[in-house]
């Protein structure tokens, strides 16, 4: 099957811009691949979320709520099958997590397991992870989530004999980038032999530049260039 990674801009808090976003990439994917994955946190943008819990709880949406959706109806229109990082509001409570859309409908909804996508130390017990990673079959292939610091907090708990996706976001340079791809590339292989990675664009305060990369045995096959909009396909 052929599996494309999303590096594509996400403006902070601007859900209507990102959505559209979303299905930009849906077109360019029908009739080329089976799905298509961006990084953590992209509908909202990682700094949507400011510790601040009436703020946030407004910002985050629910898993079965209207807008959602939205999104897995146009998933289906274009006959491609959808992953994306979210902030989720289920009732008082708040995740970071991320949707897996198949054949338009939320088919399973992976909720982060480590804590450094919050100001822990400040928010309060409203803002909670969830407690086991999430694996699934597709198009015959097995396929594990893990969301950005999961994997450097519970490498052990990511282990499979299928594929790794791992939408993160990463506020990181070029030059930041040539310092420690490698490391991802390693940390990834301590989990599977093949991985996915996926950071979005993100031109604010603290600006990610993307980062996607292939990855097989420890060792990065294929790229994006840095700070530009694209997709990768890959084949797995």
């Amino acid at each position: 099957m052929r599996t494309a990674l999303a590096q594509y801009e996400s403006k902070v808090g601007d859900i209507g811009f990102n959505t559209d976003q979303i299905v930009r990439a849906l077109a360019a994917c029908s009739g080329k691949a089976e799905l298509v994955m961006f990084g953590e946190s992209f509908l909202q943008g990682f700094d949507a979320f400011v510790s601040e819990y009436e703020h946030d709880l407004s910002v985050a949406i629910p898993a079965d709520g209207e807008l959602m959706r939205r999104i897995a109806a146009l998933s289906r229109g274009y006959g491609v099958d959808l992953i994306f990082g979210y902030f989720e509001r289920d009732g008082a409570d708040l995740y970071s997590s991320c949707a897996v859309i198949i054949d338009g409908r939320l088919a399973h909804n992976y909720r982060r397991i480590s804590k450094g996508w919050k100001e822990y130390s400040i928010t309060g017990e409203n803002y909670k992870e969830g407690d086991s990673a999430l694996s699934f079959d597709y198009c015959g292939q097995k396929f594990t989530i893990a969301l950005c610091g999961d994997l450097w907090d519970f490498p052990e708990k990511f282990k499979t004999d299928g594929v790794l996706l791992w939408p993160v976001y990463l506020s990181y340079s070029p030059e930041d980038w040539a310092e420690c791809r490698q490391e991802y590339a390693e940390q990834a292989a301590l989990a599977a032999k093949r991985a996915l990675i996926v950071n979005p664009i993100v031109h604010d305060e603290w600006p990610a530049l993307g980062g996607t990369f292939d990855i097989e045995n420890g060792k990065i096959k294929a790229e994006l260039p840095f700070g530009k909009e694209g997709l990768l396909f890959v084949e797995v």
